[in-house]
């Protein structure tokens, strides 16, 4: 049966349904406490509470913990073991959506399944105020994420009749509500956390989680009724139909692609802070830019590249000339390669204390931003629209893994960080994203008819994949 909108009032805003910017508005707030927590944690672990043992003997389970990680990859210094704890929190964060997912799917439902993960969220940040209760936070963050992420997006495409050319635009205008939070929250959170300490740093990403839940509930009412999955006469639920199964057989053809690219995405939120905090001269004047303001820069890039993007596929529409999803998703990796490969050429750079000019960091940020708009939101948009409607929620927590199993890689990949000097390890990341890209570009012909653009559910009529005016995100 074809998709048929019906959120329980009707009228837009700024173009699109009201239950978007309901969906965005949540996580905007969930991006704003999560990366501001994220932008600490690893310079919290390094630089304050690992290092006195006196503290660390206090925290519930931490001995058995680092036993297991010890057992796994042998002694572990400390900026080792944060290092990896970071890896393996940020990919159980990313890989639980998939199992969030399912819940919501089979079990909560979504709107359930978003209000108990941010509740459970914002329980978590609050407990990182307390030394006791750090691992316990960093499982409930796990858990709440888990549910919110695997379940939010997921609603997207239920804003939506089939045929409406308003959602090739959606994904967009969600990944820049994500982006504005991880603007805001390193600046915030990380500010508190230079004036007052970094528990209070991760009290204000409590607090903004707690705000996220408050938008989620409030905006209710303009969000669609939850799906109803199709069953047969006996009661069980329908198998997927054949344009089903060739859409999930090709989402998971693309994801070993989608982990490279995230392999080396993940580097940017865990050893980068470590060659910033090391390898670049940081002065400027007579003050020195904090190592969180950096991951700042990635959240206020996608306000100003979103529409230049949106620009650019619409002039090349005009001309016939726009790349379809898998053309953007081939260039927007082998850029981001490109740009890890700039941080490489710091060396060449280097004063004479060794250290790199800041013009490069934020020459990177630059680049490798353009580049993920032609990405991230392209390949969540992809799986939220081509994912038959009963397994919609599951299919987007399995890209959600794809950042998980990128960040696991890039936690293991971190310990070479102490071996290996910066040039080669960025080379190293640089060419498995690139080299990603160019197998996606090379496989395109075999997946273009496994994704074709259909409808809701049983097969429809399909949108094309670029109309002037109107360029398609995913």
């Amino acid at each position: 049966m074809a998709n048929r909108a019906n959120p329980s009032r009707t009228g837009d805003l700024f173009g699109q349904p009201r239950g978007l910017w309901v969906l965005a508005g949540t996580e905007l707030w969930d991006r704003m406490s999560f990366h501001g927590m994220v932008a600490m944690l690893v310079l919290y672990m390094t630089g304050d509470l690992l290092i006195h043992p006196e503290r660390v003997a206090t925290i519930i389970g931490f001995a058995a913990f680092r036993g297991l990680l010890e057992s796994i990859s042998g002694p572990l210094s400390s900026q080792a073991l944060a290092v990896q704890t970071f890896g393996y929190y940020y990919a159980f964060v990313s890989g639980l959506p998939l199992l969030g997912g399912w819940i919501g799917d089979r079990v909560t439902g979504r709107k359930l399944a978003v209000s108990g993960g941010a509740a459970l969220m914002t329980a978590g940040h609050f407990a990182l105020a307390f030394d006791r209760t750090f691992l316990i936070a960093l499982v409930l963050l796990m858990c709440g994420a888990g549910l919110l992420r695997g379940n939010l997006s997921a609603q997207i495409k239920s804003l939506y009749a089939d045929g409406d050319l308003r959602e090739v635009n959606a994904f967009q205008y969600y990944y820049m509500g994500i982006n504005f939070g991880a603007f805001i929250a390193p600046i915030a959170s990380g500010s508190v956390a230079v004036i007052w300490g970094w528990h209070a740093g991760f009290a204000v990403a409590g607090f903004g989680m707690l705000i996220g839940l408050v938008v989620y509930l409030g905006g209710q009412a303009w969000l669609p009724a939850e799906p109803r999955s199709r069953r047969t006469s006996t009661g069980k639920r329908a198998p997927l139909n054949r344009a089903e199964r060739q859409r999930v057989i090709g989402l998971l053809l693309i994801w070993p692609l989608a982990v490279c690219y995230w392999v080396a995405q993940a580097q940017i939120w865990n050893v980068y802070n470590l060659w910033l905090r090391d390898a670049v001269d940081l002065q400027l004047g007579g003050f020195t830019i904090p190592v969180p303001w950096f991951q700042a820069l990635d959240g206020l890039a996608p306000g100003l590249f979103i529409p230049l993007v949106l620009w650019i596929w619409a002039q090349q529409a005009k001309q016939g000339r726009e790349p379809d999803v898998f053309g953007k998703l081939a260039f927007g990796s082998v850029l981001f390669g490109a740009s890890l490969a700039l941080l490489a050429a710091g060396p060449l750079l280097a004063n004479a204390e060794g250290r790199a000019p800041v013009i490069l960091p934020l020459l990177f940020h630059v680049f490798s931003n353009f580049a993920a708009m032609y990405y991230a939101p392209v390949v969540l948009g992809l799986f939220a629209t081509r994912a038959p409607a009963s397994l919609r929620g599951t299919l987007v927590g399995v890209n959600a893994l794809a950042v998980s199993a990128g960040i696991l890689v890039s936690g293991w990949m971190g310990g070479l960080y102490e071996t290996l000097t910066p040039a080669p390890f960025w080379l190293i990341n640089a060419a498995i994203c690139s080299g990603a890209g160019v197998v996606l570009w090379l496989a395109a012909p075999v997946l273009r008819p496994l994704l074709a653009p259909i409808g809701d559910g049983l097969a429809q009529p399909s949108i094309p994949e670029g109309t002037a005016g109107e360029p398609v995100p995913a």
